[in-house]
């Protein structure tokens, strides 16, 4: 059973920057690819960037492109999310996803392995 759990989320203003992390209790990163999304209050889950089990390949949502940047270390079990430019649209819980297949997509039932979620709230 893979064990996903997220960090960094919190308050920030508009404008400001956070980095999300989500790290694996196994060597998952090296045969999965991984993903984020978020989910709003009365909104479906939604994919924001995905990343190849290589590291090579990445993929945004339109709404995050420009803005965020996934990333992961394998050697340390752990994906990244950096946020820039946030906006009060950005506000939601997000979570990391972790399927075992190459590339990330965007559907999220896709996904075998979900984390807890961390809440990133931006105030305009």
């Amino acid at each position: 059973q893979v064990q996903l759990v997220e960090s960094g989320g919190g308050l920030v203003q508009a404008g400001g920057s956070l980095t999300l992390s989500c790290a694996s209790s196994e060597r998952t990163f090296s045969t999965y690819a991984m993903g984020w999304f978020r989910q709003a209050p009365g909104k479906e889950r939604e994919f924001v960037a995905g990343i190849s089990w290589s590291g090579g390949s990445t993929g945004y949502a339109d709404s995050v492109k420009g803005r965020f940047t996934i990333s992961s270390v394998n050697a340390k079990n752990t994906v990244y999310l950096q946020m820039n430019s946030l906006k009060p649209e950005d506000t939601a819980v997000y979570y990391c996803a972790a399927r075992p297949c190459t590339r990330a997509v965007v559907d999220p039932n896709q996904y075998h392995y979900w984390g807890q979620g961390t809440q990133v709230t931006v105030s305009s």
